[in-house]
Formats: structure tokens, C-alpha cells, sequence
């Protein structure tokens, strides 16, 4: 099910990556649909002689594009490109599922919802959608085919932690994806950390709360 699309180099401000692309006819187990979805995959180094450093990384046009500060998608990216290039090597998985699934026109859709009070999952429910709609099947997928075992894996949601240990890939450890916080992102950090059990240090997780 599984079509790698493209091999490219990609030089980038922190490394020369190998930008791998895919495509694949995928059944989302949370919506019951089957459509054909998009991921690319940056390699940095060796990935085999030691469990490689892993970002699995949404799409995140508001944040990564226009630099909104209502999310900290793009520092988490920044941060994930940085730290893989510092170890020098690694994964950068990136899924298009803008909005936690929901795409692009539906997450301004919630955005002017949270205008009007309410918060990121509350939004989402209101609109009909599922809390998290996000599917990590065809990241696995592609772990699976560039032969990936055990890996220490960046991220603070445990869904994600779940989806890796359930594949049967070991994580060795389990890197912060913590990044500097704003008066902008305080309910958004709130209602992960609150809501959703995601992982963060005491002082974001107090400032959240």
C-alpha cells in the first residue's frame, strides 16, 4: 500500500537531508474512511547502527508558514530538524493532517470558535469532529519500510507513544518536545496538558495551568 514517490537532497539551515516521499491508499481506523495521504520523510546519518532520534510531525500551516502564536507547532519542527542534526541522525516524519486531523478549512473554523471562548477540543466537538482525528499508521508504515526497530522518540502525546510501542518498535527513550511558551499558547499548553495527558516540564505545565 505503500509508494515511495521521491528521493531527494535537501541542504536546510541546520543539515543536508535525504527528503524521502510517499504516498499511500490508507484506511483511518478513527474515521472509517479510506483516501489516499501524503508524508514525507527526512533522513539524516546512520539509522541503523543505534536507535535514531524520531519527530512524528503534523502539518501545521498557521504556525509553520505564517508564524501564529496560538500553537507551538513550529518551534517543536525547528527544535525536532535541530536536535537530529545535532545527534547526526535521525528522522523527521511529517503527516499532512493539519488541525489534528481535521484539515486546514475546519481547524480556522474551530480557531473562531476558541475566539468565542471556547478551547481547542471543545471547538473540535462542536464542529462534529473527533478530539484528536490524527491516524499514525502511515508514519509506522514508512518506519517499518526504512527498517527502523527501536528509536528514541521526540514527542509529548502519548497517542503517538501508543502507536510506536503498539507496531512493535522499541523506544528507547522518550526525548521532550518542550519549547519556550507565550501568553498566546498558555490555554492551548493548558488543554493538552489538561485534556489530552501530554507530557510537559513543571514550569510550562504550571504557567498552562
Amino acid at each position: 500500500m505503500l509508494k515511495q514517490i521521491a528521493d531527494v537532497s535537501l541542504p536546510t539551515r541546520w543539515a543536508t537531508f535525504r527528503l524521502l516521499a510517499f504516498e499511500a491508499v490508507h484506511f483511518n481506523a478513527r474515521s472509517g474512511k479510506k483516501r489516499l495521504e501524503s508524508a514525507l520523510a527526512l533522513v539524516l546519518g546512520d539509522i541503523h547502527s543505534s536507535p535514531p532520534l524520531v519527530r512524528i510531525h503534523s502539518q501545521c500551516m498557521t504556525g509553520e508558514i505564517f508564524q501564529s502564536l496560538r500553537c507551538d507547532c513550529r518551534d517543536q519542527l525547528d527544535l525536532a530538524m535541530r536536535a537530529i542534526a545535532a545527534q547526526g541522525a535521525g528522522i523527521l516524519l511529517y503527516e499532512h493532517q493539519e488541525g489534528r486531523g481535521i484539515g486546514l478549512m475546519e481547524k480556522l473554523r474551530a480557531y473562531e470558535l476558541q475566539d468565542q471562548g471556547l478551547d481547542t477540543i471543545e471547538a473540535n466537538l462542536r464542529l462534529g469532529h473527533a478530539v484528536d482525528a490524527r491516524d499514525y499508521a502511515l508514519a509506522i508504515s514508512i518506519l517499518r519500510l526504512l527498517n527502523v526497530t527501536s528509536l528514541k522518540l521526540m514527542t509529548n502525546n502519548p497517542e503517538k507513544i501508543d502507536a510506536v510501542l503498539s507496531s512493535g518498535i522499541k523506544i528507547v527513550e522518550r526525548l521532550s518536545a518542550d519549547v519556550p511558551y507565550c501568553s498566546h499558547t498558555a490555554r492551548y499548553l493548558a488543554t493538552k496538558h489538561d485534556k489530552l495527558g501530554h507530557f510537559l516540564n513543571t514550569a510550562v505545565a504550571d504557567i498552562a495551568s
